[in-house]
């Protein structure tokens, strides 16, 4: 229902009627802000981004055919407007490497962050979050926390699903690396054991 929806609104849009842009726009906002303030980590930049997003949506909409859905089109430029915006800003993101892990440093990470209570949790995995490159973050933040497909992530970001695929694995093994140098001090210190 939504895609028809979204359809509708694209074609009185084409035809005339800027007011139901705004329709889009409303529906969008906060998916595009959302995404912006995440890879920018600044929310006057993210709110400049997507303002930046809607307005070459509108104006590119009559590119968009259809052949995915409306939010993916749109999520897509919002990527690129983040991407551009980091590159003028050229920020330096925390590359710690990444160790080589064992099955066994696995396994005692997962047994520790499932003894944090959910916010603790949640709170610990999204400052891990913020110290991967924005490229693997970005990675990990479209599949896990927006739910899209590897498919939706291909279009997005148009790298291929084999890219994708490894940098999402990359990913993944960066943040348990992340975790593992964080958590564990951290839980130290809370709970005094060692």
């Amino acid at each position: 229902m939504t895609i028809i929806n979204d359809q509708t609104y694209i074609k009185k849009t084409l035809d005339g009627d800027t007011n139901a842009f705004a329709f889009l726009i409303d529906r969008y906002k906060d998916m595009i802000f959302s995404l912006a303030f995440k890879m920018v980590k600044n929310r006057e930049e993210a709110e400049e981004i997507s303002q930046d997003t809607f307005i070459k949506a509108y104006k590119n909409l009559s590119k968009f055919k259809g052949e995915s859905k409306f939010s993916t089109w749109i999520y897509k430029i919002g990527y690129r407007s983040c991407l551009d915006s980091l590159k003028k800003q050229k920020e330096k993101y925390n590359t710690d490497t990444i160790d080589e892990i064992t099955i066994n440093k696995i396994k005692g990470t997962t047994d520790i962050l499932e003894t944090i209570e959910r916010k603790e949790r949640a709170l610990i995995i999204e400052k891990c979050l913020d110290k991967l490159p924005q490229d693997e973050r970005s990675i990990l933040w479209f599949f896990y926390f927006e739910e899209l497909s590897l498919k939706e992530i291909v279009e997005i970001t148009s790298l291929s699903q084999a890219n994708v695929k490894v940098k999402l694995h990359r990913a993944r093994k960066h943040l348990l690396s992340i975790v593992q140098k964080n958590v564990e001090p951290e839980l130290i210190n809370h709970y005094g054991r060692k």
